[in-house]
């Protein structure tokens, strides 16, 4: 029985590759149940690597076979090395056996797999190339059109350091001003703190901070707005990011014990996705 730590590497469709580490134990490895098994599901023309959602992706089994999109590849010969090692390392032979194509498959099967394929393309990060290294999107084909998001943030004061931003009387100056002005100087300067933002012509930028006398916080909102080919959601968040900071720098003395906390976006006009908002 294999007890130590294995890597399995798969190779997809377009010859991408997917390493995973694997730990597997015998105690594991025993109590496997015959529904928890690894299927390559082949189509006529390529094929679909997929697993039952019982699976979890680290108990998957060693296979450190190449799979690609070939005629030359050997279908027949595959499954059956496959079927092999899996009743090797399971100890049971395959519930069902592997076939040449997916049409074979039951319909409750079906409804079981889970496409790797499909999270591929459904959840797919913009910001991450096909080796996994991280690259700033390319907009250049993107349509210009009108960007606007929203954001907000809470910054907990406790009673003590709130009374004395109400009053105004924090020894650095005015808290809530320098704070506006430091959000709005924080969202122009985005594309200088978050490496792989684009450097945005911003229309619009405004950023609000008020007292909550119930809870002793400072409720913040930033609202950005451009015209181009990107949206400006990252530089609403750092507008009421910033804004926060600031809070605390300026009444840090007074208290340590201060809080920024629910940084988050609100809403979101145009571009690709859509028109998005927290309150649906």
């Amino acid at each position: 029985m294999r007890s130590t730590t294995e890597k399995s590497s798969v190779c997809l469709l377009k010859e991408r590759i997917i390493e995973a580490d694997l730990e597997q134990t015998s105690r594991g490895l025993a109590n496997r149940s015959k529904k928890n098994w690894v299927f390559i599901l082949f189509t006529p023309k390529s094929f679909t690597i997929a697993m039952f959602r019982r699976l979890p992706a680290l108990m998957l089994p060693k296979s450190r076979r190449l799979f690609c999109n070939s005629s030359r590849h050997d279908v027949s010969s595959t499954i059956d090395e496959l079927n092999k090692e899996m009743e090797f390392v399971f100890g049971e032979a395959p519930p069902t056996s592997l076939t040449g194509s997916s049409e074979s498959q039951p319909a409750s099967q079906h409804s079981d797999f889970i496409s790797i394929e499909n999270v591929k393309n459904e959840s797919k990060l913009s910001h991450v190339g096909v080796k996994g290294e991280a690259q700033m999107v390319d907009v250049s084909h993107k349509d210009i059109s009108k960007r606007v998001a929203i954001a907000s943030c809470k910054v907990i004061l406790g009673k003590k350091v709130y009374d004395l931003v109400a009053a105004n009387q924090v020894a650095k100056g005015d808290v809530l001003s320098v704070a506006k002005i430091a959000g709005i100087t924080g969202a122009k300067h985005t594309s200088n703190l978050i490496p792989l933002c684009h450097n945005i012509d911003l229309t619009h930028v405004r950023v609000d901070l008020r007292l909550n006398p119930d809870s002793y916080h400072v409720e913040i909102e930033g609202e950005v707005a451009s015209t181009g080919k990107t949206g400006v959601e990252m530089e609403a968040m750092t507008a009421v990011t910033l804004a926060g900071l600031t809070v605390y720098d300026m009444c840090k003395a007074a208290s340590k014990d201060i809080q920024i906390t629910d940084v988050r976006l609100e809403h979101k006009i145009g571009g690709k996705s859509g028109n998005w908002s927290r309150e649906k």
